[in-house]
């Protein structure tokens, strides 16, 4: 039993000391480092389906303090609810904007990727140094792309930043801190930046990428059916040579709205069993270490007696205390930290969810499509 009650306690040591501080959260600074804005910057926004978010998205790249050469791509992508018709109105006359229509996609693509490619085939002409590809419900501060640059400047080849996703109905106060908890674990930005670290992710939301970067790297299409393409552009670019940072965002934010359980866990279980790389063992193992590290400590501190007990509690209490920095960068009460074991098995209900729906071949389903 004691062996049993060490278990957590050392799992926790370990990933507090020994996981590049994956759990302490440092906002990425709009400093802005230089008013000269040289650099030839392509924003490709692929869009489906976003009538309630793309009008504000446009309103974000209007305001963007960028006087240098700049033009964003927004790529219809078979959108059913008037998004092109928003965005074109919201548009207007401005020159920053180019509105496109996504053909019919290739089986062997992905939808996104094959909008963004898209956007950057129509980007040729304009030669762009870089690409900035970001999401139809995110917006940015206005010094955003700026310093995003003056980072990339530095020797970065991608520069990504985790949005700040809604975090206001119960839903989402209860499991989105946990997404971006559980997803710096997996990826550390401290060791992403790491040139001789094997370890490659991004975020999806917002990714500023050189162009000889990407084409050293075999462009999007290298990419072209991967369903977790943020982390599959990271790996493809870091296998090139090329320098990757990733950090959490201070101004950059999600205006989706998961408005209850089911909706957030349709979000997971799209593409959790794609990161275990639909491997049943690794999703039997996961299964194991989320009841190791997660409910191992409550079942110790409420059924155990003396020493297993207290090792119980002192793991539930590190644990606490590791998830309380990403309560804290949400703004919502520390008492939700006490609650990441229930919220653990949640992730982990939704990850044999996206397993089950895999082996239905469904796996991947999102906005009305497989991929």
């Amino acid at each position: 039993m004691l062996i049993l009650a060490a278990l957590p306690i050392a799992i926790w040591t370990c990933l507090l000391l020994g996981r590049g501080w994956f759990w302490w959260i440092e906002p990425f600074k709009l400093t802005v480092t230089s008013d000269d804005d040289a650099a030839r910057i392509a924003v490709i926004i692929p869009a489906r389906d976003e009538a309630g978010s793309i009008a504000q998205v446009v309103a974000s790249w209007e305001a963007q303090h960028y006087a240098g050469p700049l033009r964003v791509f927004i790529v219809d992508d078979h959108s059913s609810d008037g998004s092109a018709g928003i965005a074109r109105k919201a548009i207007g006359n401005s020159p920053r904007f180019q509105l496109l229509s996504a053909p019919e996609k290739p089986a062997q693509w992905t939808g996104k990727l094959w909008a963004l490619s898209h956007g950057i085939e129509a980007a040729r002409e304009f030669a762009p140094d870089y690409y900035l590809f970001t999401d139809a419900d995110i917006v940015h501060a206005p010094d955003t792309l700026r310093a995003l640059i003056g980072q990339a400047e530095r020797g970065y080849d991608l520069v990504s930043l985790m949005v700040r996703l809604n975090c206001a109905t119960t839903a989402e106060k209860a499991l989105i801190p946990a997404f971006v908890f559980f997803f710096f674990l997996l990826y550390p930005p401290r060791w992403l930046r790491r040139p001789r670290s094997r370890i490659a992710g991004a975020a999806g939301g917002c990714m500023l990428v050189r162009r000889g970067a990407l084409e050293r790297a075999g462009g999007i299409a290298a990419i072209r059916g991967a369903l977790i393409d943020d982390c599959a552009l990271a790996k493809a670019i870091k296998r090139s040579g090329g320098r990757i940072l990733l950090a959490a965002a201070q101004s950059s934010d999600s205006l989706r709205v998961y408005r209850t359980f089911g909706e957030i866990g349709r979000m997971i279980s799209r593409t959790a069993f794609t990161e275990l790389q639909y491997s049943s063992l690794l999703l039997a193992a996961t299964l194991f270490g989320l009841f190791a590290t997660y409910l191992l400590p409550v079942g110790l501190a409420v059924f155990a007696h003396g020493i297993s007990r207290a090792l119980g509690l002192a793991a539930w209490l590190v644990m606490s205390l590791a998830y309380a920095p990403t309560i804290r960068y949400y703004r919502i009460s520390i008492l939700w930290s006490l609650a990441l074991p229930a919220i653990a098995v949640f992730y982990a209900g939704a990850t044999v969810h996206s397993a089950v729906r895999y082996w239905q071949g469904r796996g991947g389903e999102w906005k009305g499509r497989t991929l």
